[in-house]
């Protein structure tokens, strides 16, 4: 009997554990994030007086922006990572704007409509994605993160973003398929708020914290990274006004007494000098300076992207005068914007090291360079 008794109660003691580490192993996974459904009612957001009617469209509770400079921002959210859902109707003649991870008025990500290329889904610009970087937009300087996108004007058109960490895809209309996707997105700022911008009309804001669909929040692939034709690693001057009237003067290149930092290239090999120097409030010049070695004495063809204005010295000889004003004649292609397309030319390189110096002028939105030799024959 006392036999049984203790065979009984091991057994319970058993039953006991098992039934502990089923309920262990076995517990529910934690509730997914809460989809926030943002009201479009007036008390939700602030802006500027007349600006903005709440109302219904097409039986839809909606927001109309009635200027196509008027900006709205959403009160007391705070946006890190997650999706971001809504309706929209663009009726702006130029452009219909979502800011997210919002700092302030000079800092936060940006993706926008260009909405005169709605109804033409073939139209490579339809969309870009740009960071704001102290009061600058930079779409003038990393126009590949633009795409094409399928959206009409008088109708909805339902857009979603999903943002993780570093990267961000955006889709119109098609779900299935994303319109644009960002490997890196460029600002410092990793949360923030939500606003819009432009003459248009909105609907259905949907947020979801956290939702990110398996999107790593890792920076992706830099396609140049192993390209070793990019020259990254420059030393810069500190940026000052050019003269009253003077397109360029000789008597601002640099001196003994200049004083240089390091500056390395971003991603694509961009020589980010709003990042360094932010915005300006007048037109400014900068020194770039970088050494070549070269096995030999060559002409070496160059592709250089910038913006706005370059003068190129080789051993303190200049080379290359150029100009890439935005609207203005002549600009480059593409439109004006930084790009390898935007010139080339060739540096006349002595054997051994060689000063490659430029002047870089800022007149219009982003500042700086990509400088890619064509290839790297006989160079060190």
């Amino acid at each position: 009997m006392k036999k049984q008794i203790i065979y009984l109660c091991c057994m319970l003691i058993s039953v006991s554990a098992l039934a502990q580490k089923k309920s262990k192993t076995s517990a529910s996974p934690p509730p997914a994030p809460v989809a926030e459904v943002i009201p479009l009612k007036a008390e939700n957001w602030d802006f500027a007086p007349g600006k903005v009617v709440f109302t219904d469209h097409n039986s839809v509770p909606s927001m109309k922006i009635t200027a196509n400079s008027a900006r709205v921002v959403l009160k007391n959210k705070d946006f890190k990572d997650g999706t971001i859902e809504f309706d929209m109707d663009p009726l702006d003649p130029a452009f219909f704007t979502f800011y997210f991870r919002r700092k302030d008025d000079k800092n936060a990500e940006c993706f926008y409509f260009r909405t005169a290329r709605a109804g033409f889904p073939k139209a490579t610009d339809a969309i870009q994605y740009a960071p704001v970087i102290d009061g600058v937009n930079l779409w003038d300087m990393l126009y590949h993160y633009q795409a094409n996108a399928d959206f009409k004007t008088g109708q909805w058109n339902h857009v979603k973003l999903v943002i993780s960490g570093k990267q961000m895809k955006a889709y119109v209309n098609n779900m299935q398929k994303p319109a644009l996707e960002i490997p890196q997105l460029e600002t410092d700022v990793s949360e923030g708020g939500i606003a819009f911008e432009g003459f248009g009309i909105l609907a259905n804001l949907v947020i979801k914290p956290g939702q990110t669909e398996g999107l790593s929040p890792a920076a992706g692939i830099d396609p140049s990274h192993h390209d070793p034709r990019y020259l990254r690693n420059w030393q810069v001057s500190n940026a000052m006004n050019t003269l009253p009237k003077v397109d360029f003067s000789y008597e601002q290149i640099p001196t003994a007494e200049t004083k240089w930092e390091d500056i390395e290239a971003e991603r694509m090999g961009l020589i980010n000098l709003t990042r360094k120097f932010g915005k300006g409030d007048a037109r400014r010049i900068a020194w770039l300076k970088t050494n070549i070695n070269s096995s030999i004495a060559q002409n070496k063809k160059i592709n250089l992207g910038f913006s706005d204005e370059v003068w190129v010295f080789v051993n303190k000889k200049l080379v290359h005068i150029d100009k890439n004003l935005y609207g203005t004649q002549p600009h480059k292609e593409p439109d004006g914007r930084c790009s390898l397309e935007n010139s080339s030319f060739v540096l006349p390189l002595n054997a051994g090291d060689n000063e490659v110096l430029i002047a870089i002028a800022n007149d219009f939105y982003g500042w700086g360079i990509v400088a890619r030799l064509v290839n790297t024959e006989e160079i060190r």
